[in-house]
């Protein structure tokens, strides 16, 4: 089985929590924007560590859809909607992220906007994952 490979251009400094970038080659997956409501789409909590644990954990259920697990995502976009309550949260995000995902960081971007489809949502995430 082919595995991927984290790509860091020579002399560039390790970044935290995600990777520069992946290369890989299979199957791939490509997850739509998940939001932090269970699968009846209720939110059980308006505070953001819990609603990005709960996208993160729709996102693993729709990977275990297609035989695949967190080692197979790679990128991950989020798109929130208060970038101080983002860093406010870093900590209990950075537990809720290893207890969903791991220490699996594949290529990462996040895109403060004014707001999501859902009032309620302060996260949306976007996975693509490929299956070797």
């Amino acid at each position: 089985m082919k595995k991927m490979k984290f790509l860091l251009p020579k002399g560039w400094e390790l970044p935290r929590g995600y990777s520069q970038g992946i290369i890989t080659e299979g199957k791939q997956i490509f997850i739509s924007g998940q939001i932090g409501w269970d699968e009846t789409s209720t939110f059980q909590s308006d505070d953001f560590a819990e609603q990005a644990g709960q996208a993160l954990r729709n996102i693993m259920s729709i990977l275990a859809e297609a035989n695949a697990s967190a080692e197979h995502i790679t990128r991950l976009t989020w798109f929130i909607t208060d970038k101080q309550e983002y860093f406010d949260s870093l900590k209990s995000l950075g537990k809720i992220y290893r207890e969903e995902v791991g220490r699996h960081f594949p290529a990462m971007s996040v895109v403060e906007v004014s707001s999501l489809m859902e009032d309620r949502a302060k996260v949306e995430i976007e996975a693509t994952a490929v299956i070797p």
